[in-house]
């Protein structure tokens, strides 16, 4: 065999395969791994070959995020970015220090605020308005389901206590019925489809700006949750592609499609005549977004039950399914039909099971397929539902980071759904146990793309060092699920959802070499310290793509 071009070796090596074998050096030649073993690896060390010495740090597949909005993520970091800060007080301080830099702007437009800031988890316009002024000002939070308006944004859009809440949304209001300044869902439409597009040249520095922090955490590929027309940001189709064809997307990304929920069956064809525009390079669009219900912090998470009011009593609101039943069960299988994997968002337990049943007419209408569907976010799923993912073949797509007490949680979540419901949160345990494939992603920018961070709350149901919000006991702790399948779930599994398990998410002969260089072995530290973990080196077929400065 001819010298290799790279070779790591003097450290342990995660191959993430069926037998989860360890070795401690891997061979690189022609972007593709060409030896995996000990000693014997040394052998293809020639005069030209790069040599990386672990030092007994951990080698492993690059991490893949099977959802995640890099596009939207690189924008936030590019407008008004408010991801860092978590009180109303600093978000004020920073959206009137935005404002004041970015006189000539039209809009002032940015996000990422915690909805746990604010009383009920909503702002008030006539805050915003003390550092905007007259200016129009949209600023979604971190998990993108509601958005801070100011006051001129509400006169520009029309919208004042005769506005009806559209059927997909609502809009916060104060007691005498006039729009307060936050809007839920569907409502963030009335003001966001008045805002300026972006130009393309923007959109494709927001990739970018998206992808070399992706790459910081070690994230070699991922899933785009969501390409087309939705939110404030635009399309990132069309960055995608420029991108993939100049060569500057060095990520390997499937973007699921969005499904307009205000359309209906007649949208399948454009979606089929996108797919077939949206690929080149690295990037394919061949999924579906369909997002099945809110989140449960705003009461749009769509339950089997209703809400509790905060004092144990039954609401009559049991939140939003967005798309009809009848609907979703003609849609999935249509699409399923058409060679279409679907990507659901569902959080609440009645969208998680209207899911399955979607999956469930597909395959009793289409037979099986290997599209590999997929749900993610599973923040509530009934007992009942767990051995379903199973059986029905669809993929249980963890947003791990979330599955710990922290302010939201505590304040706007917990005492709205009652013990027994709240014991249903993340059972990433109990659908290991059924059987179920486990593959994770971030959902950034909704919360930080760090697969070690989330890799830790699996194993630890608790935050990772760095990410505290107060001390709080392990959340449900039989649903931890241990480091090994935690991390093949964020490499393997995740490959195995884009269809890239043929040549990516494992480390093993012939595959590409996808590769990440931790500053440790999580596997040789206390389990509460693995999330203090760093990426040190990220490589896409063997080229480096990231490196840290003491790397």
């Amino acid at each position: 065999m001819p010298y290799a071009d790279l070779v790591f070796t003097g450290g342990p090596v995660f191959t993430a395969n069926t037998v989860r074998s360890r070795a401690s050096a891997v061979a690189v030649s022609g972007g593709r791994i060409v030896a995996v073993g000990g000693d014997e690896v040394r052998e293809l060390v020639g005069p030209a070959t790069e040599v990386v010495d672990l030092a007994g740090r951990l080698l492993l597949p690059g991490f893949q995020d099977a959802h995640v909005h890099p596009v939207w993520g690189g924008l936030d970091m590019l407008r008004c970015d408010l991801s860092a800060y978590d009180s109303a007080a600093e978000y004020v301080d920073v959206i009137g220090r935005y404002t004041a830099a970015h006189p000539a702007d039209e809009w002032i437009l940015g996000g990422g605020w915690g909805m746990s800031a604010f009383p009920g988890g909503t702002p008030t316009a006539s805050l915003l308005d003390t550092v905007t002024g007259d200016r129009p000002a949209f600023l979604p939070n971190r998990d993108g389901h509601g958005a801070w308006v100011n006051s001129a944004a509400l006169r520009l859009a029309g919208i004042d206590r005769d506005t009806p809440d559209p059927a997909d949304g609502r809009i916060e209001r104060d007691a005498d019925g006039n729009p307060s300044g936050t809007l839920h869902e569907g409502a963030m439409t009335l003001v966001n489809r008045l805002l300026p597009p972006e130009p393309a040249e923007r959109m494709v520095e927001a990739l970018l700006t998206g992808q070399r922090y992706l790459h910081s955490f070690g994230v070699t590929a991922w899933q785009d949750a969501i390409v087309g027309s939705y939110g404030d940001a635009g399309d990132p189709g069309p960055a995608y592609l420029a991108a993939a064809a100049d060569g500057r997307l060095t990520a390997r990304v499937v973007g699921a499609l969005w499904w307009d929920r205000t359309a209906g069956l007649e949208q399948i064809p454009f979606l089929i005549e996108r797919r077939e525009q949206y690929r080149g390079g690295r990037f394919a669009a061949t999924s579906i977004k369909i997002m099945q219900d809110g989140v449960a912090e705003n009461f749009t998470g769509s339950m089997l039950e209703p809400y509790l009011d905060g004092h144990g009593h039954p609401t009559d609101n049991s939140g939003i399914s967005f798309v009809p039943p009848s609907v979703l069960n003609d849609a999935v299988p249509l699409l399923d039909a058409a060679g279409f994997q679907v990507h659901f968002h569902a959080i609440g337990d009645r969208a998680v099971r209207e899911c399955l049943d979607a999956v469930e007419q597909a395959i009793a209408r289409n037979g099986r397929s290997d599209h590999r569907h997929h749900i993610a976010h599973i923040q509530v799923v009934h007992p009942e539902d767990l051995s379903r993912f199973r059986e029905l073949d669809v993929v249980a797509n963890m947003q791990s980071l979330w599955a710990t007490y922290e302010p939201q949680m505590v304040e706007l979540t917990l005492p709205f759904f009652g013990p027994a419901r709240s014991a249903w949160q993340y059972p990433f345990g109990d659908l290991l146990r059924a059987g179920a494939v486990l593959a994770a992603g971030s959902d950034w920018s909704v919360s930080t793309p760090d697969p070690m961070a989330a890799i830790h709350t699996a194993v630890n149901r608790k935050a990772a060092p760095g990410y505290e919000e107060g001390e709080y006991d392990p959340f449900y702790p039989e649903q931890a699920i241990d480091l090994a399948t935690s991390l093949t779930a964020y490499t393997a599994g995740s490959a195995w959802v884009n269809h890239l398990d043929e040549v990516t998410g494992t480390v093993e002969v012939g595959k590409f070499a996808d590769l990440v260089v931790l500053d440790r072995d999580p596997f040789a530290v206390p389990a509460d310290q693995i999330g203090a973990a760093r990426v040190l080196q990220t490589f896409v077929e063997g080229e480096r793509v990231y490196a840290a400065s003491d790397s």
